[in-house]
């Protein structure tokens, strides 16, 4: 499968900033929360993500034994 031209330059762009900070993620933290404090300074809005609430019985762990582990089987 081919990689998308635009998922290519966003992996790049996302690569040269964290190189800009020796890949220190709480330097690129807060350099992510100093750009998103000055965009909301100049009065751009900025907009909280959705929260996704978790579905039931979506976990990664098994909820049931698998049947040959099961009791009378």
């Amino acid at each position: 499968m081919a990689i998308d031209e635009i998922i290519e330059e966003v992996r790049a762009n996302r690569e040269a900033h964290a190189a800009n900070f020796n890949y220190d993620l709480r330097a690129i933290y807060e350099d992510l929360k100093r750009s998103e404090k000055e965009h909301i300074d100049m009065g751009r809005p900025f907009v909280e993500p959705p929260i996704k609430q978790a579905s039931a019985n979506k976990s990664l762990h098994r909820t049931t034994a698998p049947l040959s582990l099961r009791s009378g089987r």
